[in-house]
């Protein structure tokens, strides 16, 4: 079983109004200090929203957010940022995308040129560091803008469902190198996806969310040993369990 951590995340009654449209209403959730947690819930419930407000890209409309025992008050060193997108600078190398929140910091060259190259060891890029993102694959894209995240050492990674345009193939594979980095460094991190099988083959604990407005409707512990086979009962139990409360959600939708 997980060791428990000490909270590394508080999310407290959030609130998120966009004009008179209510998205999330009042929820609350805790995710530990090097826990892997993650998000699922019907389309447009707001799984987005949440992160945006984590890493204060939206302002709240109720409640608190509270990372390590602060209020988050800027997005900054604490948090960091992956994309589906990836959000690379097409006119910079890999190397360059990866230390360039370290140019922003001040760090000087010879301290980014070693960090960089231990981040390029880590995500299994070392050899690639001139390549433009042009000349990149989906899966290795993803890897330049998780290293660009972990170079500037924040306390948690947010992910919204960063393998979503990849492959059925290339996505599981990236889920077992996300994990081994993850192991690697223990870092918080909550992850969105709509995808119930990644959530089960990566997270220390599943949150479902319920239909806009939306709530924490219940949270799964996944004490599976990793890595964990995709196909074993136990596994199909906890998916099958996920499925079933999204169903009761979107069949309760209007219109649905």
């Amino acid at each position: 079983m997980r060791e428990i951590h000490e909270v590394a995340l508080a999310i407290k009654s959030v609130s998120k109004r966009f004009g008179d449209l209510l998205v999330l209403d009042e929820v609350s959730l805790t995710v530990e200090d090097q826990e892997f947690l993650c998000l699922v819930g019907p389309s447009g419930c707001g799984k987005t929203s949440l992160l945006r407000l984590v890493a204060n890209l939206e302002p709240l409309s109720g409640g608190q957010i509270v990372l390590n025992g602060k209020q988050v008050q800027e997005m900054g060193a604490g948090i960091g940022f992956v994309f589906q997108e990836y959000g690379l600078f097409p006119w910079r190398t890999v190397k360059s995308n990866i230390e360039f929140g370290l140019e922003i910091k001040g760090v000087d060259k010879v301290a980014r040129d070693g960090i960089v190259q231990r981040y390029l060891d880590l995500v299994g890029l070392t050899g690639f560091e001139d390549y433009y993102p042009k000349h990149l694959s989906g899966g290795m894209k993803q890897r330049v803008a998780l290293a660009r995240e972990l170079a500037h050492g924040p306390q948690i990674i947010l992910m919204d469902e960063p393998f979503a345009a990849l492959d059925a193939l290339t996505r599981n594979a990236m889920q077992s190198e996300l994990l081994r980095i993850w192991e690697a460094m223990r870092k918080t991190v909550l992850f969105v996806t709509h995808n119930v099988d990644e959530a089960v083959f990566l997270a220390d604990r599943i949150a479902v969310m319920s239909r806009r407005p939306s709530r924490i409707i219940k949270v799964i512990h996944i004490t599976l040993h990793r890595p964990r086979g995709r196909t074993s009962p136990e596994v199909n139990r906890i998916r099958n369990l996920v499925l079933s409360l999204l169903a009761e959600e979107t069949e309760m939708a209007p219109g649905a």
